[in-house]
């Protein structure tokens, strides 16, 4: 009998991150982001703006890959591919598991649903579909269950990317209508925003620029992303750092209310005009009503929106599993 949770890694937590602290202390030879790389093609202007932000040092040839000491001297490239590959091995060491759904964003097009396909075959993994994330939304919300035909609109806004979706499902098969978004609007560029606005203010009361030192920055990423979620819950956040650069402590309030206006971009106010456009999309083939997944009502409760994903696909691979006998 199929039961649908989340299974816990090896230090109890529902959610594993691909990178932790090692961030701070070796920035240099930290490869993150590698959603952001997969799939693409050097000449991609996502790249491009990414290359700074993502590994310091990006080398290329008819693909790119980044390259890190590996210790003793030695260098090594990594492809985007195998960068996610490492992440895939440590879920599927976790679960136990050799058969896999994978989701991916809703903007991933042909190239990068492959590429995330050879990332799970690298983890000797078989991955049985490469679904979107709206998708795997629906399902957790038992969306599919219901009778008759269903049009419901997804607004993901995520770590890294804002996604927009409509689909439509009709006796448990779901269509993707419309999609827009942003691969550059999410949490990580929250964060930069703020770091920046540090960053100045600690340049103007100490004449000194912290962009010198990649191990201060990363500090101050780690510690400004934790006042970013304090903030959820209270309006306004300590952010204290140790020997933060050249041996002085940092020590700076973020108010809710300050981090809201320097967030408040011309790219946030955009995501308004992003669901108009998709809606007048949605709205020219259909006449009838649609749901919204993350309503009102359910904004008001706590959820976590990785844990949802995941649930949608243990649904889904269980629908599967039904149909195939596994050797």
């Amino acid at each position: 009998l199929w039961h649908v949770g989340i299974i816990a890694n090896d230090q109890g937590n529902r959610i594993t991150p691909s990178y932790v602290n090692q961030l701070t202390s070796n920035p240099e030879n930290t490869i993150f982001d590698a959603k952001r790389l997969i799939g693409r093609t050097w000449g991609d202007s996502s790249v491009q703006q990414d290359i700074n932000k993502t590994c310091s040092c990006l080398c290329f040839g008819s693909c790119f890959s980044e390259i890190v000491d590996i210790g003793g001297g030695q260098m090594k490239t990594f492809a985007p591919e195998e960068v996610s590959a490492m992440v895939l091995t440590k879920m599927k060491e976790t679960a136990e598991v050799t058969h896999a759904v994978v989701t991916v964003p809703a903007y991933f097009n042909d190239a990068q649903h492959q590429a995330t396909k050879d990332a799970g075959t690298i983890a000797g993994l078989n991955v049985m579909r490469i679904i979107n994330e709206p998708t795997a939304a629906a399902i957790a919300y038992g969306l599919d269950k219901r009778d008759g035909e269903k049009n419901i609109l997804v607004f993901d806004l995520g770590g890294g990317t804002f996604d927009v979706s409509l689909l439509t499902i009709d006796n448990g098969v779901f269509e993707v209508v419309a999609t827009n978004g942003d691969t550059h609007l999410g949490g990580e560029d929250f964060d930069q925003r703020v770091m920046e606005h540090f960053i100045k203010l600690y340049k103007k009361k100490t004449g000194k620029d912290v962009r010198k030192d990649n191990r201060a920055v990363q500090k101050l990423h780690r510690e400004v992303e934790k006042a970013k979620r304090a903030l959820s819950a209270q309006h306004q956040a300590r952010i204290e750092i140790e020997s933060f650069f050249e041996g002085e402590d940092f020590s700076e309030t973020l108010t809710r209310a300050k981090f809201e206006e320097l967030n408040m971009t011309p790219k946030v106010m955009k995501t308004k005009e992003l669901l108009l456009q998709i809606t007048k999309t949605f709205l020219k083939q259909f006449t009838t009503r649609f749901s919204i997944i993350f309503s009102h009502d359910s904004v008001k409760m706590k959820f976590d929106l990785k844990a949802i994903l995941s649930c949608g696909i243990e649904m889904l691979f269980d629908h599967m599993e039904s149909r195939l006998s596994f050797s």
